[in-house]
């Protein structure tokens, strides 16, 4: 969905129904529950991203706004440290307090504030809160994809392996019969890195400068479930020449074996669903539950380090998050968007002249920049219309609850 000043008050409600239309197949004690630390519970979610237009909007520009209550706070705030302390990541899932109810409660209220704000304010003052409310909008859309891969995740901890059913998700069709890999050739130079201005853009995708690229080929596809089997099937998580250091210690300190949601017979610990059924076939936990493994599909859930051994056993690598932009509108390439996000071999850095955005939105993106890999396209659980060319996610080398695929690259 198109987020803009004309239509900012449809867009508001567009966004902020389409978070309850996930979260309505949950029952209360699904939204309550956390299964590790980098995730968060679905009314976690629901109640932060109403916290940020709470405190950030109209706590800051509507005079006398009294917040729904003062305690959500130190609950709700993730890692802004100018706005206060904060209850710690680890333990949201110890939150049975407030309910699922008074969530709900919660966002009705800042809506209807919010409503009042963007029916009444004045150019000046729409002028000021127009930037917040869109960037609230889009944060809320990241959001929104966490949901489903933080449910994935504690879905994949019960033993019953219950499935996601949302008539918001559309289910994923059945992919087309993978061809064999063509390498489309990039003819390298300089060229322009970053977003142009036009339209909402995040601070890190800025601002755009030149970056000169040698020659390269890309694939036209991406890696596909049969393909990842196949690494297996010749011993890939047994072989240290394929893996980076801290990728073989990973591998080694929790037992990896297969992508962490390919599972056999046989059961892991939580999360780390990897043991292979006696045939050597696979099955694989989705949002549509237990299912058998399609070989045509994109593979998902690797880490950056499974990613890279991938690459090196098949005699290729993973594409600089510069070739990967450059390559977008290369004619016959597929999958770029929509599926899995695209691990690159690009850290997660400032571009030149890179500065954050003003006030308390200084802390969204550039703090983070170290210890983390860029990710390009977006994938099945990524709110359509919200990613583009120039998008960088980023997440830690041996992140794998997240859809996280490959894109093979070549040099020439």
């Amino acid at each position: 969905m198109s987020i803009a000043v004309p239509g900012l008050q449809q867009a508001y409600d567009e966004v902020r129904h389409y978070s309850l239309a996930l979260a309505a197949p949950l029952s209360a004690e699904d939204q309550s529950v956390q299964s590790m630390p980098d995730a968060s519970p679905t009314k976690w979610h629901l109640a932060h991203t109403t916290w940020f237009f709470e405190t950030v909007v109209l706590g800051a520009h509507v005079p006398g706004y009294r917040p729904f209550d003062e305690r959500y706070a130190y609950l709700f705030n993730s890692y802004y440290e100018a706005l206060g302390p904060r209850h710690a990541r680890p333990h949201r899932g110890l939150l049975t307090r407030p309910s699922s109810q008074e969530v709900r409660a919660y966002r009705r209220y800042v809506d209807e504030a919010m409503s009042a704000l963007l029916d009444t304010a004045d150019a000046e003052l729409l002028a000021r809160v127009e930037p917040l409310v869109t960037l609230g909008l889009h944060h809320e859309q990241q959001h929104q994809e966490l949901i489903l891969t933080d449910i994935l995740h504690a879905f994949s901890c019960n033993p019953l392996m219950p499935a996601y059913h949302c008539a918001h998700v559309e289910a994923v069709s059945k992919p087309k019969r993978a061809q064999p890999i063509e390498w489309l050739r990039q003819t390298g130079g300089i060229v322009g890195i970053g977003h142009d201005g036009n339209g909402f853009v995040f601070d890190n995708e800025g601002p755009r400068h030149e970056y000169l690229l040698r020659s390269y080929d890309i694939a036209h596809r991406l890696v596909t479930c049969g393909d990842y089997a196949a690494f297996i099937a010749d011993g890939g998580y047994a072989r240290p020449e394929l893996w980076l250091s801290d990728g073989w210690a990973a591998v080694q300190r929790e037992g990896w074996t297969a992508p962490i949601y390919w599972i056999g017979d046989e059961r892991g610990e939580c999360g780390e669903r990897v043991e292979r059924e006696g045939d050597g076939n696979w099955r694989v936990f989705g949002l549509s539950g237990l299912q058998a493994l399609d070989a045509d599909s994109p593979v998902s859930n690797l880490s950056f380090y499974e990613a890279a051994a991938y690459a090196e056993w098949a005699g290729a690598r993973l594409p600089t998050e510069f070739e990967w932009e450059a390559a977008f509108d290369t004619p016959g390439i597929e999958q770029m968007t929509g599926h899995v996000w695209q691990w690159t071999r690009s850290s997660y850095d400032p571009y030149p002249g890179f500065r954050p955005l003003p006030g308390v939105a200084a802390e969204y993106n550039g703090k983070f920049m170290v210890g983390q890999q860029v990710l390009r396209g977006g994938s099945s659980a990524t709110p359509p219309g919200h990613t583009r060319r120039t998008y960088r996610n980023f997440f830690p080398p041996a992140a794998r609850w997240q859809l996280t695929g490959v894109r093979l690259v070549r040099d020439n």
